[in-house]
């Protein structure tokens, strides 16, 4: 266990993992070749301390727009540390340890972004990107009762680049 991997408590017996993974820089930079190792680092932890079989969250800043969908001209983007399908590979390839995307599960088809930087009036453009993830195992993601981006932290002044993910689950 790494502090610099994540940080993990408990909340009603239910392990929360709360992650920044790194950026990347750029695709061609040592950063990124750290950032692929680090979600091989964190599978081996999920795989060693955890139990895909039993409630558990993975949340924060994950740094990876999954699909198309979760990125403002995807097209345009193939080459983004965070978009890359390197990148995009090595999350599924954590995933399919056992998490399962909340926001995707109950709104497959919502193009809803949790990112968006400070220039070209990306914000007012909705040039965003959803790299701020809520997962969960299965036991807890068919608890999730609702998933929602706030909006209003990411207008405010001199705010974070970022806005709040929330999620409400019945356990």
């Amino acid at each position: 266990w790494s502090s610099d991997v994540c940080s993990s408590d408990l909340v009603n017996g239910i392990p929360i993992i709360n992650s920044y993974v790194p950026q990347g820089q750029n695709i061609t930079s040592d950063k990124f070749t750290f950032k692929l190792a680090w979600f091989r680092r964190i599978r081996r932890y999920f795989e060693q301390h955890l139990d895909p079989a039993k409630p558990a969250l993975w949340l924060g800043d994950l740094n990876v727009a999954p699909e198309p969908i979760d990125v403002y001209h995807p097209d345009r983007r193939v080459n983004d540390p965070d978009f890359h399908i390197e990148a995009r590979q090595a999350f599924k390839d954590v995933l399919a340890w056992g998490w399962i995307d909340v926001f995707r599960r109950l709104q497959p088809d919502r193009i809803q972004y949790t990112y968006w930087d400070y220039f070209r009036n990306a914000l007012k453009n909705n040039w965003g990107w959803r790299i701020d993830h809520i997962l969960a195992t299965q036991p807890l993601a068919i608890t999730c009762q609702s998933i929602e981006v706030d909006m209003q932290p990411r207008h405010a002044p001199n705010t974070s680049d970022h806005t709040v993910v929330w999620a409400e689950f019945k356990v």
